[in-house]
């Protein structure tokens, strides 16, 4: 990714907009979008938890630009990340989705995107959701970093080595420590956006999912 520390945006007549975002982040539309509208965001709705589970799961080895610009292929080839009708995919459709070339054609994390379905349902049945099971590890509210730089972000934690654990206890495949952390961030259960950015101020107070970004105060 090319680094973007700052962005200047025409306002009016000779004003601007300056908008400081995380360094990882580049120009591209779909990385610049998931940095401003979902990382970091708190989510709690279970299909949207279990996407971002599988997804996590299918970047290992790959840029997250090819998983993004594979999303919506996913969706549909996943059924919306509906882990009760994934659950039910057999072999005939796991040879399916791999002859599916707008998808990651991986034998081992399509299994594995399978078996966290059936996995989800599981924590569903023995938690009550899939986000009581994966949010209690931070006690249902999200860590709060201080960053300056996202080359001080740690590949793992502590956190996200026991929930790696009590992952693979449930039985969920491809989530170890470091996809685990990556997970985390993610979905809002830790906020490591670096502390120069627009959104680590915004997402460090109880915010939706629903929440939508505000671009800093207009200067001169």
């Amino acid at each position: 990714m090319r680094p973007l520390a700052c962005e200047r945006q025409p306002r009016l007549g000779n004003q601007f907009m300056a908008i400081t975002r995380c360094k990882w982040s580049s120009q591209d539309p779909l990385i610049l979008a998931y940095h401003d509208e979902e990382w970091g965001v708190p989510v709690h709705a279970d299909n949207r938890l279990f996407e971002m589970l599988v997804l996590e799961s299918m970047q290992s080895g790959l840029s997250w630009i090819t998983i993004l610009r594979k999303r919506k292929s996913f969706q549909v080839a996943f059924r919306q990340f509906d882990p009760v009708k994934v659950a039910k995919f057999g072999s005939k459709e796991v040879e399916k989705l791999l002859a599916d070339s707008s998808i990651i054609r991986n034998r081992a994390k399509l299994e594995a995107a399978v078996a966290n379905a059936r996995a989800t349902l599981r924590t569903q049945e023995k938690y009550g959701s899939l986000d009581s099971f994966l949010w209690r590890i931070v006690d249902g509210k999200p860590l709060v970093n201080r960053r300056a730089d996202y080359h001080q972000v740690p590949a793992k934690t502590l956190e996200s080595e026991t929930l790696a654990k009590e992952c693979k206890e449930h039985g969920f495949r491809f989530i170890g420590p470091t996809v685990a952390y990556s997970f985390m961030q993610a979905v809002g259960m830790v906020n490591d956006h670096e502390v120069t950015c627009f959104r680590h101020q915004q997402l460090s107070v109880p915010v939706s999912v629903s929440v939508k970004p505000t671009p800093p105060s207009s200067a001169t």
